[in-house]
């Protein structure tokens, strides 16, 4: 997948919104933090990004239930980098929606909603935990930053949420300049 270029304006605008929030209204001014939170929303603007986790046949998995149970499916289930890439997409996953849009968890919890039973909080942090234990310290991104993505995955949220307000009260022809050089 190509990655959205440094310099566009989405990402400067996400850059703005999420620095503004997590320095003065959160208090995390960590930049290899919000460096990585930039990441995350600029890569899920792309549903394919969002939902990168497939099954065996191929079919986006698009709740945490089915990306757990991923963890543990086939003869081996699965393991090494690619059991650090699940709980890290778990981690972002759970941190997005929680974040972004926690009140598609709040309508989303139907009968044919797998997650219903889940805390996505709890999932967030629990998966984070995990990708910090199983990667490496020299690494990009490095474990202590998905320790930290744990530990303080509460206020991560929370400025998310902020971001989210930023862009809702942001002027619609920024937005929509940024939105159309995307694709």
């Amino acid at each position: 997948m190509k990655s959205i270029r440094e310099d566009h304006p989405l990402r400067r605008l996400f850059k703005g919104l999420v620095e503004n929030a997590f320095c003065t209204e959160v208090g995390l001014c960590d930049p290899a933090l919000t460096d990585y939170l930039i990441d995350l929303l600029v890569n899920f603007v792309r549903l394919d990004e969002l939902y990168a986790l497939r099954d065996a046949a191929g079919r986006r998995l698009d709740q945490v239930a089915a990306m757990l149970a991923s963890l543990t499916c086939g003869t081996d289930g699965v393991r090494g980098e690619d059991e650090l890439l699940v709980y890290r997409h778990i981690g972002d996953f759970a941190l997005f929606w929680s974040g972004v849009y926690p009140e598609h968890l709040r309508h989303s919890r139907g009968i044919a909603f797998k997650d219903r039973l889940l805390d996505y909080v709890q999932q967030g942090k629990r998966s984070y935990g995990i990708a910090s234990r199983l990667a490496n310290e020299n690494a990009s991104p490095p474990a202590s930053l998905f320790g930290r993505l744990s530990s303080e995955f509460e206020f991560c949220c929370h400025g998310l949420g902020l971001v989210r307000r930023g862009w809702e009260q942001t002027d619609p022809a920024t937005c929509h300049r940024a939105t159309t050089l995307l694709y």
